[in-house]
């Protein structure tokens, strides 16, 4: 039987029945996977930590740009675990990291394939909403990583790290380089990014702490994932503010462009960077000195934590809410905290002591 006589079946069953009745009456599907009738972590049903992970899956990823070395790495790693996990893997994605509706319109491909589960990246969490609302209806779990949108939309948010965490320490690491004084900028993506905005409004905060009394945030701008735009804004930053001592930027696009216009300008060593990016792409520019310390997680991990959550939802071992636990894999046991979110872990600080110990 299709999925879609499947679910009609099931649709006429849960009118002359309770819908507890009707869902064990349709648990199985041609994939043998137990479907819930969508909605937010707090309304997906109850765990079962004990149930055996379900093979045979469809698990779709789709990043907020499929050409963003940032994304491709995080999906490797999904698309790994998915398949050491015996499931089917499959990435659609937009070629802009500012592509809202073209994010929209695969969210709904992905529904009309009937995939198990989705793992999405949110370029504008808004947007999204009804499209991912509409894949949990049809029983689809929705998992987000790296940008979320709020907690009704998905099931779970799979974090890079706290947010508060990653905001607090990039200016940290920024007050260091420049002796806690001077004016600083912030280069971050697109202005609808969920994540990016969370993480300033922590920097903002971090700032008003005594300590930085002698610090000053000039301006946010918005170089929207694209290396040319970002770069572009970063030589705007200094023209605009000539005695700018430092630039924190909390992604890996922006990162790494603003790193290629300081290390060929006469800002070089004395313009201080840092924020958020990979030891491939920073690793020349901390040797030759553009860049003292940066950090970020592992995205690949990041993209295997949001297959094995993905995994874990459609087997039922859990559902989105707080203080249930999963084993995930080699990664360990993760527990579900407040508004289905789990965090990857502690962010790490990369400089020329450590940056060649790591590949990716």
């Amino acid at each position: 039987m299709r999925k879609s006589s499947l679910r009609r079946t099931c649709a006429a069953l849960a009118a002359v029945t309770s819908l507890a009745l009707a869902a064990t009456a349709c648990g199985g599907t041609t994939k043998e996977d137990v479907k819930s009738e969508g909605g937010s972590a707090a309304s997906a049903g109850k765990a079962d930590p004990n149930a055996e992970l379900k093979k045979g899956l469809t698990v779709g990823f789709l990043p907020k740009q499929v050409n963003n070395p940032y994304f491709t790495t995080a999906d490797k790693g999904g698309e790994k675990a998915v398949k050491e996990l015996g499931s089917s893997y499959k990435e659609v994605g937009p070629s802009s990291a500012t592509d809202t509706s073209g994010q929209v319109s695969y969210v709904n491909t992905l529904t009309q394939q009937q995939v198990d589960a989705m793992a999405v990246s949110a370029q504008d969490p808004g947007a999204l909403c009804t499209a991912l609302k509409q894949a949990m209806k049809n029983g689809i779990k929705v998992v987000t990583y790296d940008s979320d949108t709020t907690p009704d939309c998905r099931n779970a948010f799979v974090s890079q790290a706290s947010a508060e965490d990653l905001g607090r320490t990039e200016v940290q690491l920024l007050a260091k380089q420049i002796g806690y004084k001077g004016e600083i900028a912030i280069l971050s993506a697109a202005q609808t990014a969920t994540n990016q905005n969370t993480w300033i409004e922590f920097m903002k905060d971090e700032l008003k702490k005594p300590e930085y009394k002698n610090m000053k945030l000039v301006k946010t701008a918005y170089g929207n994932d694209d290396a040319q735009q970002s770069f572009q804004q970063t030589q705007g930053l200094l023209q605009e503010y000539p005695n700018l001592k430092g630039i924190i930027s909390p992604t890996t696009v922006g990162i790494k462009a603003a790193a290629q216009y300081l290390s060929g300008s006469k800002y070089k060593g004395k313009v201080k960077l840092t924020g958020l990016g990979t030891p491939n792409d920073m690793r020349k520019y901390v040797k030759n000195g553009t860049v003292e310390a940066f950090e970020l997680w592992n995205p690949a991990k990041l993209g295997e934590l949001a297959a094995r959550t993905a995994i874990a939802l459609a087997s039922g071992q859990i559902t989105g809410k707080e203080g249930e636990t999963f084993k995930a894999g080699s990664m360990g046991e993760y527990t579900i905290g407040k508004d289905g979110v789990i965090n990857l872990g502690k962010p790490t600080v990369f400089d020329a002591k450590n940056i060649d110990q790591f590949n990716f």
